[in-house]
């Protein structure tokens, strides 16, 4: 049997046997649906429309360009990245998961990165947001605001060093001496400006509906893999595959010294990373700096829900899923790593010099803390906001329709 016979085999029989459970489990099917959906129309929807948005109106007025422009001097050094990656970053960065993967792939339409630049981009581009580390990690599942300083610049550190190591990646790809040298020049970034906001003939109007349309259609995808993923990890728990499987994996704990009861946490969080993380904070028997370094691989790793997002998204041009994927594993090794190195100067010596926070009751929002008050009005007030702009988008579909079938 060949290599293509093969793959349509075990898909096939992956679709059938998911069918399966689906059947044997309607309702912890169900309720895990209910489950992906809540977290995508309370956090994930009103977290990212705002910025995929805003990204495709700067990509369409030259902005990025701008950016890219003023960048090249470092990023190109550093990462063997155009300076547009500059812009990437910082968006992935603000906005989570896979905002870095929707404007790498933009980007490489448009032709502004090389396949293999566009492959170290995406690999280091794609990582939590701060207010998913601190308002849903360190807040909402473990109740200590520390950490999340911990788990941030763990995260963060090993996203850099994953773009270092990146940087050598596809290292026979002819760059010439020119292009790496250039300098800092402000009257080049406006040019580059003004003659990308002029090839791009789309009126503000068009420019505008075109951006919401685009976002929300990346958003109902993202939705669509959150739910099935949060389903399919559901199932396999009831089918007891996940207790099985997750028994390799108290192996490999054990020859750290971590606690066997981070098994099963680890591996749902192989396949989600919000379940994973809570599992993780609630493990018994498990000490507390095991768990965050467990979360921070978690956090880094992000989760074959994310990945699936991502190559979704790659999958509209040529750029590789596999270096991605590479990526994922060095990171969250490199996190677990510098959770281990940040661990007691940022949080043991605080302990020894603070009073300890505690345990903190289930809903507590920190009045001094924006990060866990902006995750409590999201979930608060994100339903609101996705129903509001799912009716706009309907109404922006809507009149396309009919302005096409007019003319």
């Amino acid at each position: 049997m060949n290599r293509s016979r093969f793959k349509t085999v075990v898909l096939s029989a992956s679709a059938v046997f998911l069918a399966g459970a689906l059947i044997k489990f309607p309702q912890e099917a169900f309720q895990a649906s209910i489950r992906g959906l809540n977290m995508w129309w309370e956090i994930v929807f009103p977290s990212l429309l705002p910025f995929l948005i805003i990204s495709e109106m700067l990509i369409g007025f030259g902005v990025v360009r701008f950016i890219g422009v003023l960048l090249e001097p470092f990023m190109r050094p550093l990462f063997r990245v155009p300076g547009v990656g500059g812009f990437v970053w910082a968006m992935g960065m603000a906005s989570g998961f896979p905002v870095g993967a929707k404007l790498t792939s933009r980007l490489r339409q448009e032709g502004q990165l090389t396949r293999t630049e566009a492959e170290r981009l995406v690999a280091f581009t794609n990582c939590s947001n701060p207010i998913f580390i601190f308002g849903a990690v360190s807040i909402g599942f473990f109740y200590n605001t520390r950490l999340g300083i911990i788990l941030a610049l763990a995260h963060y550190l090993s996203n850099f060093t994953v773009g270092i190591v990146m940087r050598f990646y596809g290292k026979d790809e002819d760059i010439s001496p020119e292009k790496s040298k250039k300098k800092i020049s402000i009257k080049a970034a406006l040019i580059a400006l003004h003659r990308t906001r002029i090839k791009d003939k789309r009126p503000i109007g068009k420019l505008l509906g075109d951006a919401v349309q685009s976002s929300i259609n990346t958003l109902l995808m993202i939705g669509g893999f959150v739910i099935l993923f949060s389903v399919i990890n559901k199932l396999l728990f009831h089918m007891g595959i996940t207790a099985v499987l997750s028994g390799g994996m108290k192996h490999i704990l054990n020859l750290f010294n971590f606690s066997e009861s981070l098994s099963v946490p680890l591996f749902a969080g192989i396949f989600e990373i919000t379940l994973g993380s809570q599992m993780t904070s609630q493990a018994q028997g498990a000490s507390l700096l095991h768990q965050v370094i467990i979360t921070s691989f978690i956090l880094a790793f992000s989760g074959f829900s994310i990945q699936a997002q991502v190559a979704s998204i790659l999958a509209e041009t040529d750029i590789r899923f596999f270096p991605f994927f590479a990526a994922r594993i060095l990171q969250g090794l490199f996190a677990g790593f510098y959770t281990l190195l940040l661990w007691q100067p940022l949080y043991e010596n605080n302990c020894c010099q603070e009073k300890a926070l505690g345990v903190l009751p289930a809903g507590w929002i920190p009045e001094s803390d924006s990060m866990s008050s902006l995750f409590y009005l999201m979930g608060k007030y994100g339903p609101v906001f996705t129903l509001v702009s799912l009716f706009l988008y309907i109404i922006i579909l809507y009149l396309r329709i009919f302005q096409t079938s007019r003319n």
